[in-house]
């Protein structure tokens, strides 16, 4: 299995689109890792998590025919993660030749953004049979196209149910988990025992304490020891921190140092792992 992180950023991007702190100043100027745009992964190079408004760079950037594209799961529906305006391009006028259904997959939220912006006049049909969306169900695993797919809860978002995504396919495991604090009893119980090849995790206030919502690294290196405690990380798992703010007060080369001790990589935009 591959992973490709296309974006690394939390919701203001690194630097941040507005901010002009010592932090991102000093991205600005170093440029390489540092930049980071609104997070975003591509596995194998055709099953999409998220679609921020930064899809577009993404495509272009990394050379990723999203007309191939068939699946996109959405982790949940805060703008960082998802622009659903720009998906409904994909009807005739807009685009050409389209082929199959590009279908998004996400929780209740998701599915009602989308039915209140394209299914909201029964007569209009331009995205019937390009665009659909399917409502997942926390721990009830499911198949899409090679994988099968289990959506976790996660602690971020109260007001509705954000989901991590423990992915598989030919005997390989990847937990996605980016956007959540420590996670859920209920999530931490489901994964007991599983095996983890490859562990994606938030770290969005580097440098600082934080549990709720999102990890810092001190939590971050909590929760790695308690999935090992449940038998569900290992020697061999590969684990990337990812989803990082400018309020982490850290660029990549100092996050790399503080992490590297550990056997943990820090992700950037356009790395690759396979696993």
């Amino acid at each position: 299995m591959e992973l490709k992180y296309l974006g690394t950023a939390a919701a203001e991007g690194y630097p941040g689109i507005f901010c002009d702190c010592s932090y991102c100043i000093d991205a600005r100027m170093k440029g390489g890792k540092n930049i980071r745009t609104r997070s975003q992964s591509i596995i194998d190079n055709h099953l999409l998590i998220d679609f921020p408004a930064d899809s577009y760079s993404h495509m272009l950037q990394y050379q990723i025919r999203f007309s191939d594209i068939r699946s996109i799961l959405i982790t949940h529906t805060h703008q960082d993660h998802l622009y659903l305006e720009d998906l409904g391009l994909r009807c005739e006028g807009f685009s050409h030749n389209i082929k199959g259904t590009l279908t998004l997959y996400g929780n209740s939220t998701l599915k009602n953004k989308f039915n209140q912006l394209y299914l909201h006049n029964p007569e209009d049909t331009h995205l019937s049979g390009k665009l659909e969306c399917v409502e997942l169900i926390e721990y009830i695993p499911v198949k899409i196209e090679d994988y099968i797919v289990t959506p976790l809860l996660a602690n971020h978002d109260p007001n509705e149910k954000c989901y991590l995504y423990l992915i598989e396919e030919d005997g390989k495991t990847l937990l996605y988990g980016n956007d959540t604090g420590w996670f859920p009893e209920e999530t931490l119980n489901y994964l007991h025992n599983k095996q983890i090849d490859c562990l994606s995790l938030d770290c969005t206030h580097m440098k600082y304490e934080q549990r709720n919502n999102h990890l810092g690294f001190p939590n971050s290196l909590e929760l790695i020891n308690t999935l090992r405690s449940l038998h569900c990380i290992y020697d061999n798992t590969q684990i990337i921190l990812t989803h990082f703010s400018h309020n982490g007060h850290m660029l990549h080369s100092e996050m790399k140092a503080l992490a590297k001790p550990y056997g943990i990589h820090v992700a950037y935009d356009g790395m690759t792992v396979i696993f």
